[in-house]
Order: C-alpha cells, then sequence, then structure tokens
C-alpha cells in the first residue's frame, strides 16, 4: 500500500466544514478548481458517485465511510488498484477544525505504481482543500445553518 496525507486547520468550526464537504461531495462545486461529483443516490455508505477531476475523465466511486461530522471516504477502483479518498476533521482546542485529506493506493503493485501515481493524484490537494476551508470559513461567518 501507498499513502499521502495533507493536513490543514481552520478557525471554522466543524460543521462548517462538514457542510462544505458534504456538499462539495453531493454535486455542489466550492469553486472554480473543485472537481465535479455527481451523487447517484442519498449521501450515504454505499452510494456510488461519478468524479470528474479538473482536466480528466469520469471515474465512477463508492461511498465507504460516512460519519457525520468527523469522516468521509470514498474508493475508486482503477484496474488492480483501489483508491481510497478519505477526510478526517478534528475540532481544536479554539473552536475550529484540522482536516487531514488521505490518498491511499492499495492492490496489486500499489508498493511500485503509488511513488509515480500518487503524487499525480495528490498533487491538488493543497488547493482543494483552500477552497474547502474557505467555504467553511465563509460559512462559519455567516453564522449558524438555516
Amino acid at each position: 500500500m501507498w499513502t499521502t496525507e495533507y493536513r490543514a486547520t481552520t478557525p471554522a468550526a466543524p460543521e462548517a466544514v462538514w457542510h462544505a464537504l458534504a456538499a462539495l461531495h453531493s454535486g455542489t462545486p466550492l469553486g472554480p478548481g473543485s472537481d465535479a461529483f455527481e451523487l447517484h443516490g442519498p449521501f450515504a455508505v454505499g452510494t456510488t458517485l461519478t468524479v470528474t477531476p479538473q482536466g480528466q475523465k469520469p471515474m465512477r466511486s463508492i461511498i465507504t465511510e460516512l460519519e457525520p461530522g468527523g469522516v468521509y471516504a470514498d474508493q475508486t477502483v482503477f484496474g488492480d488498484l483501489t483508491l481510497t479518498f478519505r477526510h478526517r476533521l478534528a475540532g481544536t482546542a479554539d473552536g475550529g477544525t484540522q482536516v487531514s485529506h488521505v490518498l491511499e493506493i492499495s492492490g496489486a503493485g500499489a508498493d511500485e505504481i503509488g511513488p509515480e501515481l500518487g503524487p499525480q493524484i495528490s498533487g491538488d490537494f493543497p488547493a482543494a482543500m483552500a477552497e474547502l476551508l474557505a467555504t467553511a470559513e465563509l460559512r462559519s461567518a455567516e453564522g449558524p445553518a438555516r
């Protein structure tokens, strides 16, 4: 298995970050750099979605973990490889949120292919995280959900 992780912290509350994350994965773009997501059912474990990364062909994924306010993960099968994308949210002492975005590549040849393929896939994690957190911070500034 090959893995990489990108972390960032925001003053936005975990609820605001979760709302932005759920909106993105339910099909609402957060900014010009957002990948496109199309759900094929409810926002729940087992639901498939079509993911279209910027400038690439669509891929089919399935939601594999969903703990509201805490964890979202989906998997994409790519030949003999399984790509797992996982977001984890953790509240900070000051009311903000630490967010991690992990990519795990598993399957036959993952140890050999991961070091080449992984950075290509995860190269946009900083920009994607910046869009996610900017949306959450805006939502936090607007106040409680209406």
